[in-house]
């Protein structure tokens, strides 16, 4: 068993810590977002879930958007886009699965694709 208490973790903004990573099942990311940073529109390749733990989000995926403060949840479906924008100082837990994901690596890819 591993434990984290997320709130105590040392944390510094633009450093994310990769709390777990295992390839093919999933990895944890503990990130900081402060106020006034914006995550462009990005995708992933995997299945996403954000969990807000402090601070609050603007977060916009396709034709939905949502204002929230802590603590909240997101989910993202492999590939779809979306920006994060930190309406205040944000404390951020990512979590991707399966790690890699689908065609992460050519030699992932089904069928080479």
């Amino acid at each position: 068993m591993d434990v984290w208490t997320l709130n105590e973790e040392e944390l510094e903004p633009h450093a994310p810590r990769v709390l777990h990573s295992e390839e093919g099942a999933s990895r944890v990311i503990l990130l900081g977002l402060p106020e006034g940073e914006l995550l462009q529109e990005h995708e992933v390749r995997e299945h996403a879930l954000l969990f807000l733990l402090e601070g609050s989000l603007a977060v916009s995926a396709g034709d939905t958007h949502a204002e929230v403060g802590a603590p909240a949840l997101f989910r993202f479906d492999p590939a779809e886009r979306h920006e994060v924008r930190a309406t205040a100082d944000a404390r951020l837990v990512l979590s991707l699965a399966p790690w890699p994901g689908d065609g992460w690596h050519d030699h992932h890819a089904p069928d080479g694709a």
